[in-house]
């Protein structure tokens, strides 16, 4: 099941760096099989920060198993330039967010999905979404850019989050970006 994707991205967490793809595949895995149960949420999504002189991009994967649980890493994208267009931003968050959704591959997502499967009629869920951090209301300087960000999430089949739901955008990986 690896794919040659696997180790071209590095990811990271409180306990270890260098991690793989392959080997976050492992442990959300592993954090499934832990519990066929749960009530799964496979979430992803992207914030950034313009800096000095970079932007730094952070895309957060997150499993979740609700009310017992939580498994997380990121990934840290550096742009060497200030991207001050809020649409080109915006637009390179979601296709960071984008390139590691396509990474769980149909095969990938029904090995997860396997785990609960025989689990459902006693309550066991799995879901997977992608956190948008744009929001609809009238202050919001992204809300023009909700339904072509939110046509493009579900375009790949994902369930799409935006503010106030798109916490592993707007928090989660919000705090990586500083």
């Amino acid at each position: 099941m690896k794919n040659d994707k696997d180790n071209l991205f590095s990811f990271q967490n409180l306990q270890e760096t260098g991690i793989s793809f392959g080997q976050v595949f492992e442990h959300i895995l592993k954090f499934m099989q832990s519990d066929p149960y749960g009530h799964y949420r496979l979430m992803v999504g992207t914030d950034s920060q313009v800096h000095h002189s970079h932007t730094t991009f952070i895309t957060g994967i997150v499993i979740l198993n609700e009310g017992k649980g939580v498994w997380a890493c990121i990934r840290k994208v550096l742009i060497p330039r200030k991207m001050l267009q809020l649409h080109e931003r915006i637009s390179y968050e979601l296709s960071l967010s984008e390139e590691i959704v396509s990474l769980f591959t149909e095969e990938r997502k029904n090995k997860l999905i396997n785990i609960v499967l025989p689990n459902i009629y006693e309550g066991a869920t799995f879901s997977m979404e992608g956190h948008i951090d744009i929001g609809n209301g009238k202050q919001n300087k992204t809300s023009k850019f909700v339904k072509e960000m939110v046509a493009r999430m579900e375009a790949m089949g994902v369930e799409p989050k935006i503010k106030p739901d798109a916490f592993v955008a707007s928090s989660y990986a919000n705090r990586y970006t500083k």
